[in-house]
């Protein structure tokens, strides 16, 4: 059998159930990077927040608490926190408040 080939039904048991992906720790030093972008949006900008160590279900609840906060709308996306507009003042001013390590990145 080659090394890359894997059982996936045996006559015995039928289909052969794949073990799961152990979910990996979100790699970074911490510090959540907050910046405005404008690239790939048709000219809307969108503040986003990267590079911060929390689970998925904790960004979005994050992110749920940043949107509501700033009045408006967003979303997670790859393990990035986007909200639209800039808010950047707004965002940095309210992670500072809940103690987390942020700073402004890029324009």
């Amino acid at each position: 059998m080659a090394k890359n080939s894997r059982l996936v039904y045996s006559s015995d048991i039928g289909r052969v159930p794949q073990p799961k992906k152990q979910a990996t720790a979100p790699t970074g030093d911490g510090i959540a990077r907050v910046r405005p972008e404008k690239k790939g949006r048709g000219g809307k900008t969108v503040t986003t927040i990267s590079g911060l160590r929390l689970s998925a279900a904790e960004l979005k609840t994050l992110a749920s608490e940043l949107k509501r906060k700033c009045g408006s709308g967003g979303s997670v996306v790859d393990r990035v926190i986007e909200i639209q507009g800039d808010k950047v003042d707004v965002v940095l001013a309210e992670l500072a408040k809940r103690g987390y390590q942020a700073k402004r990145a890029g324009g």
